[in-house]
C-alpha cells in the first residue's frame, strides 16, 4: 500500500491558507515555500498522484521538516503535517531507497549490541579521535567524519551504559506504584545522569522501578528516513519488553521517547499494522512523561532538590509542548529551594534539532538554534533546563558555538539535586 494512502483524508483538509507559514522553524530558517507546512502538503499530494519527478530535489524539500509540531498545532484546519511528512518520507524511501545515512542508522539502532560496543569503543579511543574543547564538557572530531559537522560540539559519552548499571527490578515499598522506565538511548548512552536522577527520585517516592534489560531505541531516528521496517520491528521488541512486567506506568525522561510511545507508535506504527493497534494503544495510554508523573504522584522539590542558589531558565522540548506538558515541569522547578526561574523569550520555539535534520542541515539547524541562544543569554540564567536529552545535546552545542559557559540541565537533575 502506498504510504501516503494513510493520509489521504488529512491531505484534504488543508486549504493553503499559509498560516503554518507564521510558526515553521524552517520555513523562517529558508524562506522558500517547500520549507513550509502547505509546501510539504502540495507536494505530498503531488507525490500520490505521481504526477512529478523523484529527483534530489523533492527529497530534499522533504527533508526540511523537523517535526517539531508547531504547524500542526495553529493550524485552523488541524492538519496533521508531521504525520503527512513521515508519510511521505516513506514513499520517497520506498521509490527511491534509503539514504546511506538512514542504512547506517537503521542498521545500528536495530542492534543493540552494536551500540553498546560503538559506544564503549567511542568511550575507550576517544581521545584519538576527538580532542575537548576548552573550557567546555564538549568534545570535538580532530578530523572530519561523514555527516558530522567539523564545528559541532559532542558530548562525551559514558564509559558504562545507564542499562548495564542497575538491576531490572529496584523493589519499592508496598502498595506504591510499579513504573516501568522506558531509558532511551542518549539517557542510556550520553546523560547518564538523567537515568540516576530519574530513579533517585521515584525510589524517594517508595515506587517500584522496573528497568526492562530488553528496551530498544525507540526508533524516531528511522522514523524520520522514512525506515517503517526499522521502526515495525523496534516498537514490536519494545512492546514485549514494556508487556512483560504488570506496571501502573510507563515512564520516560525524554521527551522524544514520550512523543514515540505515546503518539507516533499508535498514529504511525498502527496505521500500517493493524494487528498491534491494540497494544500500541495500551503502552501508549500508560506512557508518561517523568515530570508529569511526579507532581501526579506528589514529589515536594522541597525534600528532593535542596541546593545552592541556582538562576535557570526552561526550554520547553517540542515533543512535551505538542503533549500539553508545560506547566508540570515549571511547576516543580519552582518549587526546588534556590531555584529562581526566569523565563526567556520564545520558550515553546524548538530548538533547531529534529532528529537527523540536525545531520542533513546543520548549518541551518544553528541558524535556528541561535534565536533560542540568544534568547538563554538574554535571561542571565546560569543554566538552562529541559526535559529531553536531544535538546539538551542542541543547547549545548548552540550555547558553546556562541562562547556561552551557561549549563544545560535535565529537569530531574534539578529536583534531585539533594538526593545526590
Amino acid at each position: 500500500m502506498d504510504p501516503l494512502k494513510h493520509v489521504e483524508k488529512e491531505l484534504k483538509k488543508c486549504v493553503k491558507c499559509g498560516a503554518c507559514r507564521a510558526h515553521c522553524p524552517a520555513f523562517a530558517a529558508w524562506q522558500r515555500e517547500p520549507a513550509a507546512a502547505r509546501g510539504k502538503v502540495a507536494l505530498a499530494q503531488h507525490l500520490m498522484k505521481q504526477d512529478i519527478t523523484l529527483d534530489d530535489q523533492t527529497y530534499l524539500a522533504m527533508s526540511k521538516c523537523l517535526l517539531c509540531g508547531s504547524c500542526v498545532e495553529k493550524c485552523p484546519n488541524e492538519v496533521p503535517t508531521d504525520e503527512i511528512v513521515i508519510a511521505a518520507r516513506e514513499a520517497l524511501a520506498q521509490r527511491r531507497g534509503l539514504t546511506t545515512f538512514h542504512k547506517a542508522v537503521g542498521r545500528v539502532i536495530r542492534n543493540r549490541k552494536l551500540m553498546n560496543f560503538g559506544a564503549f569503543a567511542a568511550a575507550i579511543l576517544g581521545p584519538l579521535f576527538f580532542r575537548k574543547v576548552p573550557a567546555t564538557s564538549g568534545l570535538r572530531l580532530r578530523f572530519p567524519l561523514p555527516f558530522v559537522g567539523g564545528k559541532r560540539h559532542i558530548p562525551q559519552l559514558a564509559k558504562k551504559p545507564f542499562l548495564n548499571r542497575h538491576p531490572e527490578v529496584i523493589p519499592g515499598e508496598p502498595g506504591k506504584p510499579r513504573i516501568v522506565f522506558f531509558v532511551g538511548c542518549m539517557t542510556n548512552f550520553v546523560y547518564t545522569e538523567v537515568g540516576e536522577a530519574a530513579l533517585a527520585l521515584f525510589r524517594h517516592l517508595g515506587c517500584t522501578v522496573i528497568i526492562p534489560k530488553d528496551q530498544q531505541c525507540c526508533g524516531l531516528p528511522g522514523m524520520s528516513g522514512g525506515d517503517l521496517a526499522t521502526v515495525r520491528e523496534l516498537a514490536e521488541k519494545n512492546l514485549a519488553a514494556l508487556e512483560k512486567y504488570e506496571a501502573d506506568y510507563i515512564m520516560t525522561a525524554c521527551a522524544t521517547c514520550g512523543g514515540a510511545l505515546h503518539k507516533f507508535y499508535p498514529l504511525v506504527v498502527g496505521k500500517r499494522n493493524p494487528e498491534l493497534m491494540a497494544r500500541l494503544k495500551a503502552i501508549a495510554e500508560k506512557t508518561v512523561d517523568a515530570a508529569q508523573l511526579l507532581q501526579q504522584l506528589g514529589l515536594h522539590p522541597a525534600e528532593t532538590g535542596a541546593g545552592e542558589k541556582l538562576t535557570i531558565t526552561y526550554h520547553d522540548p517540542c515533543h512535551l509542548r505538542t503533549r500539553g506538558i508545560t506547566r508540570q515541569p515549571r511547576e516543580l522547578l519552582q518549587g526546588a529551594p534556590g531555584v529562581e526561574l526566569t523565563e526567556m523569550e520564545g520558550a515553546d520555539k524548538c530548538c533547531g534539532l529534529g532528529g537527523t535534520f540536525n545531520v542533513y542541515h546543520y548549518d541551518t539547524s544553528l541558524k535556528i538554534n541561535a534565536g533560542k541562544s540568544e534568547a538563554i543569554l538574554k535571561t542571565g540564567a546560569e543554566a538552562v533546563v529541559t526535559g529531553c536529552p536531544g535538546c539538551m545535546m542542541q543547547l549545548s552545542d548552540g550555547l558553546k558555538q556562541a562562547g556561552a559557559r551557561t549549563k544545560v540541565m535535565h529537569t530531574l537533575e534539578i529536583l534531585a539535586r539533594k538526593l545526590h
